[in-house]
């Protein structure tokens, strides 16, 4: 008689009180933005999870701030997306909905790019918007 072993998912920790699980219609990662921040995860060692912020400033207004952080806070929004855990903030929330994060290598108008459908206007780099 043939035995397979059977693999499990990893066990999480618990996430904080208030902290919300969401879905990727809120964030979503491309496979090779997911692909390029587990790398940086695992590099990096900063946190294993990767907040996208929205902040003032930019050319347009508001702009988008990628760290990792080493866990969820109280009020956010934890959206798994791509293999990577991605959290949100909930005023980030109201500007991000929908919002696809790809990544490409190329070396000219390479990176992380943001296709945010609540967006009314965005700078050449991608970096900032206004709504």
């Amino acid at each position: 008689m043939e035995t397979t072993a059977l693999v499990s998912e990893p066990v999480l920790p618990p996430l904080p009180e208030g902290v919300r699980v969401g879905d990727e219609r809120l964030v979503q990662l491309t496979e090779a933005a997911g692909r390029k921040v587990a790398a940086l995860i695992a590099r990096e060692k900063q946190g294993e999870f990767l907040r996208v912020a929205i902040s003032g400033g930019g050319c347009n207004g508001l702009s988008y701030k990628l760290r990792f952080a080493p866990e969820a806070r109280k009020g956010d929004i934890l959206v798994p997306s791509a293999g990577v855990r991605v959290i949100v903030d909930t005023k980030t929330a109201l500007y991000l909905k929908g919002t696809h994060i790809d990544y490409s290598s190329a070396l000219i108008a390479g990176g992380f790019k943001f296709t945010n459908p609540n967006a009314k206007a965005s700078c050449s780099c991608g970096e900032s918007f206004s709504v």
